[in-house]
C-alpha cells in the first residue's frame, strides 16, 4: 500500500486487548480481512486470507504485502497512499491482476485506523470480497441470455422462412405456434389460430378422437407410434377441402412444459406430378406395345388364316357330306367338329393374346403360369420366326409354380426380348439360328430368373452399358424405337425383379429377368367346359337378348333355349327399350352388345337405371371392343359382367348362372 517508513516503525504498533478484539472482529467477517502497518508489514489476517493465500499465519504476519502478495500488488495502493493517511477510507471494485493468484474480481475497502480520532494512523484494515465467481457465472448468463435470444431469433427465423409448414402445439392439443408455410398450406391465419385446437382446424373429423387418444397416451407413457415417424395423412383446410400431407412429429418439450413440433408437406403438387409420371409411363409403354404389335401384325394375319383356312375347308367338307346323309360317315364329321373347335380356339387365344396386348391399364399381379405367358409370346412370332428360319428351344423345371405376376406386362416384355433376338439372328449369317428360353428356381434366394438366349453377335462391348438407356438404339431407323428395353426394366422393376443383360453359353446374348419368388395357387388357363346336360331353370326364366349382328344373336339364343331360357331376341337398343317397357321389366336377364348402330348398350342402361333399377342389376354385356375407349370407359365405370367374343358355349351357360342369380 505504502513503502516503509523507518521512523514510523516504532509508532505502528496495536496492544495485545486492540489485537485480540481485531481478531474476533475478523473472524465474523465474510471475506478476507487483514491489518497491515505503515510499514506494510501485516500484523493480523483472517482465516480465509490464509486460505487465498495458501499460507500458515506465522507465514504472514511479520512479512510485508511485496513478500506475500507481490510487488506488483503493493504499488497498486501508492497512487491511494495520500488519501489514506489524510483518514479517508479507500472503496475500489473491479478486475485486478493478483500474479500468481490470477485475475481476481475484488470489492475492497481500506479503512485507515487510529486509536482516537485526535491521535495518528497506526495502520490500515483491509476487508476484501472476492467475488470473481460470482462475476464469472454472471457473465456466463449473460452470454447465455444472449446466446438464447439469438438461438431462439435464429430459431423463429428458420420457422418463419421455412418452405415446410411448422405448427406447435402443447400437451392440451392447443396451437402455440404457426408458421407462414403453414398459414398459405391450410389456409388460417397465424393470431387467428393461436390457443384453439389443432383438432377443430386441420384434422378430419374422422381421426380426431384417434390424435386425442394418441396425444393423452403419449403424455401418460412416453410411447407413440407416430412420434419421429413420416407418416402420410389426410388433412383438413380452412375451405373445408381435403388434401394429402407428409407430417413429422417431434418432442420439443422445454421446462416441463408439453410442446410437439409437426413439420408438414403439402403433397397435392407431389402426387400430381406422380399421376402426371405415371400417365407418361404408360403413355411410353402403350407406345411401345403399339410398336411391337406393328411389327407383329403380319404373322399374325399369317397364324389367323391358317387355323381360319381350316374352319373354312372342314366347314365346305362337312356341308358335302351332309348333302347325302345315307352315306355320310357321322365318325369322320364329328372328327371334323373337332378340327373346326380346335382351330376355333387356336383363334381366340391368338386374339386374347394380342388384345391383352395392346390393352392399356393399370399393373394387376394375379396367380400366373409364367410357361404359358412365354408360350403365347412365342405363339405370335411363330410365324414369323419359321419364316427367320430360327428354331425355339423352350425347357421348364417340372416343379415350376404358378407366380403372382401381372402376365400382361411379362408378356410384354418377354415378347420385346425374342423380337431383339430375332432380329440380331437374322443380321448375323448364321447357318443354325437358335433362341433358347428356360427358368432357373431359386428358392433360397427367392428368386425366379427367365433366360433368353440367342446365338447371334451378341451386344458391342461399347454398347452394353447404354442398351437400357431410353431411345438408345442401333436399328435402323424405322425398325425400332429404342424405348422397348428401356420398358421393359422399368416393368421388371415394378415388380420387384431386375432385368440385366449377360453372355449366353453360344456366343450371343442372354438376357435374365429375375423375378421375387412368389407362388400362388395354380388356376385353370380358362373355364372349364360344362360337362353333361345343362340344368333348366324351374320354372322357365326370360332372357333378352340384344345385338345387331343376327348370327350372334341367333347363337345366343339357341344356346340360352337348350338350357331352358325362354328367349327374346332384338337387334338394337331402341327395340330393347320397347320390349322391356312393353313386359314391364319381368326379364330375368338381359345380354347385351354394346355396339350398336341403333341404340348401344351404354345407353339402354342408362335407360334401364332410370326406369327399371333393379333390371339394371342383372344385365351383362358380350362385345370385341374392349380396346376402343367408350366400352373401356362404360365396362369400368358400370361394374358390370361381361365377356369378349369370341366365346364359347361354356362361357354363356355360366354368364346366364351369374345374371340371374343377381338380386
Amino acid at each position: 500500500m505504502m513503502k516503509p517508513d523507518p521512523e514510523a516503525t516504532a509508532a505502528n504498533a496495536i496492544g495485545s486487548d486492540e489485537a485480540e478484539w481485531m481478531k474476533t472482529l475478523f473472524a465474523g467477517i465474510p471475506g478476507r480481512a487483514v491489518y497491515v502497518d505503515l510499514m506494510q508489514v501485516y500484523r493480523l489476517v483472517n482465516a480465509e486470507f490464509l486460505a487465498f493465500v495458501g499460507l500458515k499465519e506465522n507465514e504472514v504476519v511479520g512479512r510485508t504485502v511485496a513478500e506475500v502478495l507481490g510487488d506488483a500488488i503493493a504499488d497498486a495502493y501508492a497512487p491511494h497512499l495520500d488519501l489514506l493517511l489524510r483518514g479517508e477510507p479507500l472503496r475500489r471494485e473491479g478486475w485486478a491482476d493478483y500474479g500468481r493468484f490470477g485475475h481476481r474480481y475484488v470489492q475492497e475497502v481500506v479503512t485507515p485506523h487510529r486509536r482516537t480520532p485526535q491521535t495518528e494512523i497506526l495502520g490500515f484494515v483491509a476487508i476484501a470480497r472476492d467475488l470473481t465467481d460470482l462475476k464469472l457465472r454472471e457473465q456466463e448468463l449473460a452470454e447465455q441470455v444472449v446466446l438464447q435470444k439469438s438461438t431462439e431469433a435464429y430459431h423463429a427465423a428458420i420457422v418463419r422462412a421455412a418452405l415446410d409448414g411448422v405448427v406447435v402445439i402443447d400437451g392440451d392439443g392447443l396451437v402455440v405456434d404457426f408458421n407462414p408455410a403453414a398459414e398459405a398450406i391450410f389456409g388460417y391465419d397465424r393470431d387467428a389460430v393461436a390457443g384453439r385446437p389443432i383438432a377443430d382446424l386441420i384434422i378430419p373429423p374422422e381421426h380426431r378422437s384417434a390424435h386425442e387418444r394418441g396425444l393423452k397416451s403419449y403424455i401418460a407413457s412416453g410411447s407413440s407410434r407416430v412420434l419421429g415417424r413420416r407418416v402420410e395423412l389426410p388433412a383438413l383446410l380452412a375451405s373445408g377441402e381435403t388434401i394429402p400431407i407428409e407430417l413429422t412429429i417431434t418432442d420439443v418439450t422445454r421446462g416441463g412444459q408439453h410442446l410437439f413440433a409437426a413439420h408438414i408437406r403439402d403433397l397435392r403438387a407431389a402426387k400430381r406430378a406422380e399421376a402426371e409420371i405415371r400417365e407418361q409411363r404408360n403413355a411410353l409403354h402403350q407406345k411401345e406395345k403399339l410398336a411391337a404389335l406393328g411389327s407383329l401384325l403380319a404373322g399374325v394375319a399369317h397364324e389367323l388364316n391358317n387355323p381360319l383356312s381350316i374352319i373354312a375347308g372342314q366347314t365346305m367338307m362337312m356341308r358335302e357330306t351332309m348333302e347325302d346323309p345315307a352315306t355320310a360317315d357321322w365318325a369322320a364329321l364329328l372328327g371334323r367338329c373337332d378340327r373346326i373347335g380346335t382351330a376355333a380356339d387356336r383363334c381366340a387365344r391368338i386374339v386374347r393374346s394380342f388384345l391383352a396386348m395392346a390393352r392399356q391399364r393399370e399393373a394387376e399381379r394375379t396367380p400366373t403360369r409364367l410357361q404359358q405367358v412365354v408360350d403365347e409370346a412365342v405363339d405370335l412370332l411363330a410365324y414369323s420366326l419359321r419364316a427367320s428360319g430360327i428354331e425355339v428351344d423352350c425347357r421348364w423345371p417340372e416343379d415350376m409354380p404358378t407366380l403372382l405376376l401381372d402376365g400382361s406386362q411379362i408378356h410384354q416384355v418377354v415378347l420385346n426380348l425374342l423380337i431383339n433376338a430375332q432380329q440380331a439372328l437374322e443380321q448375323s449369317g448364321q447357318s443354325k439360328r437358335l433362341i433358347a428360353i428356360g427358368v432357373d428356381l431359386d428358392r433360397a434366394a427367392g428368386t425366379v430368373s427367365l433366360i433368353v438366349d440367342d446365338n447371334g453377335p451378341g451386344v458391342p462391348a461399347a454398347i452394353r452399358n447404354r442398351i437400357f438407356d431410353p431411345f438408345f438404339t442401333t436399328k435402323a431407323q424405322g425398325v425400332g424405337t429404342g424405348i422397348g428395353l428401356a420398358v421393359s426394366r422399368g416393368l421388371i422393376e415394378a415388380h420387384g425383379g431386375t432385368l440385366t443383360l449377360g453372355e449366353a453359353p453360344g456366343g450371343g446374348a442372354r438376357f435374365i429377368m429375375r423375378l421375387p419368388y412368389e407362388p400362388a395357387l395354380a388356376v385353370s388357363d380358362e373355364t372349364p367346359p360344362a360337362t353333361g346336360k345343362a340344368v333348366r331353370p324351374s320354372p322357365a326364366q326370360h332372357v333378352l337378348i340384344v345385338d345387331d349382328d343376327a348370327a350372334v344373336a341367333e347363337l345366343l339364343a339357341e344356346v340360352a333355349g337348350r338350357i331352358g331360357f325362354i328367349r327374346t331376341v332384338v337387334h338394337s337398343g331402341e327395340a330393347a327399350k320397347a320390349e322391356v317397357a312393353v313386359r314391364q321389366g319381368r326379364f330375368d336377364a338381359i345380354i347385351c352388345d354394346i355396339r350398336m348402330p341403333s341404340g348401344d348398350g351404354p345407353a339402354f342402361y342408362d335407360w334401364l337405371l332410370a326406369h327399371y333399377p333393379a333390371l339394371a342389376r342383372r344385365i351383362g354385356f358380350v362385345t370385341g371392343d374392349t380396346l376402343g375407349p367408350l366400352a373401356g370407359r362404360f365396362l369400368a365405370n358400370s361394374g358390370c359382367p361381361v365377356i369378349e367374343k369370341p366365346f364359347a358355349l361354356g362361357d354363356i351357360r355360366a354368364f346366364l348362372a351369374d345374371l340371374t342369380s343377381r338380386t
